[in-house]
C-alpha cells in the first residue's frame, strides 16, 4: 500500500511481488499462500514463500478480524501452526486494544482549556 496515496507517486515495486493463493476451510479461516515472483511472473526462488492466517474471533462488540503471519516451510506446517498462531495474534491484538484503553483514560480534558493549543502554551497571534 502507498504510505500516502495523495502524493501523486503510486507505482507498485517490481522487486517485491507476489503471487497469491488462498485455502480455506470454510470454518475457522483461511490461509494465504504468498509466492515472490519476479516481474515477468516466473517464481523468484531466492526470497521465501509467506504464509497468511486469516480468521475472526467473536467478541461482545461484533466479529474481530485478525490477519498474521505464520512462520512456516509448507502448507501443512502452516496448517499446523495455524491456532497457535492466531492466538498469539489475538494476545497482541487485546494488548494494544488495553493500551489503547489506557491511553484514552489518561486523556484528561481540563474545563477552559483549548485541546488545540500547543503543549506549553504556545503562541497567540491577533
Amino acid at each position: 500500500m502507498a504510505d500516502n496515496p495523495g502524493d501523486g507517486d503510486i507505482r507498485m515495486s517490481a522487486g517485491n511481488l507476489y503471487r497469491e493463493e488462498s485455502y480455506t476451510d470454510r470454518q475457522v479461516g483461511s490461509l494465504q499462500i504468498l509466492t515472490p515472483v519476479k516481474k515477468d511472473g516466473s517464481t523468484d526462488f531466492s526470497r521465501q514463500k509467506l504464509f497468511v492466517g486469516q480468521t475472526q474471533i467473536l467478541t461482545p462488540a461484533g466479529a474481530l478480524p485478525l490477519s498474521f503471519e505464520i512462520e512456516a516451510k509448507s502448507l501443512e506446517e502452516a496448517i499446523e501452526k495455524f491456532g497457535d498462531s492466531a492466538q498469539t495474534a489475538l494476545a497482541g491484538t487485546m494488548e494494544r486494544i488495553e493500551e489503547m484503553r489506557r491511553e484514552a483514560a489518561s486523556s484528561i480534558i481540563v474545563p477552559g482549556s483549548d485541546p488545540m493549543a500547543a503543549p506549553g502554551g504556545g503562541l497567540q497571534v491577533r
